[in-house]
């Protein structure tokens, strides 16, 4: 009878000190992991913008070359002065961008096609 009242009554599973051990082991993965998953984001936001750039000046330089063709003095895309300028919501209104979510922001044309974008705060 004792026997089977040991064996009943022997209680398998962890000790405080195996417990606070996973804890512990579980903070650094955490602690390792989260600056790494932080960083990966801010790139992938960072190549998003970038591309984003690239997307509305490609559509400025079709816009700018479109104009050239057809020997138009094409106000929309040229505000005067010595660098022209043109906004992201003109190229939509234009054809010449299809966004769902445009950014707010100037391209000023440099020279020849090429453009810097600046973006509305």
């Amino acid at each position: 009878m004792r026997e089977i009242w040991k064996k009943w009554n022997k209680e398998d599973g962890f000790t405080l000190v195996e417990l606070l051990a996973v804890i512990v082991i579980l903070g650094i993965i955490v602690a390792i992991a989260v600056p790494a998953i932080g960083s990966i984001i801010d790139r992938a936001e960072e190549g998003a913008q970038e591309a984003e750039a690239e997307l509305i000046e490609n559509a400025a330089r079709l816009a700018l070359i479109a104009a050239q063709a057809d020997g138009e003095e094409a106000d929309w895309v040229f505000d005067g002065g010595d660098q022209p300028n043109i906004t992201v919501q003109e190229l939509l209104d234009n054809g010449y961008l299809e966004t769902d979510d445009p950014p707010s922001g100037t391209l000023r044309h440099v020279e020849g096609t090429t453009f810097t974008f600046e973006r509305d705060e």
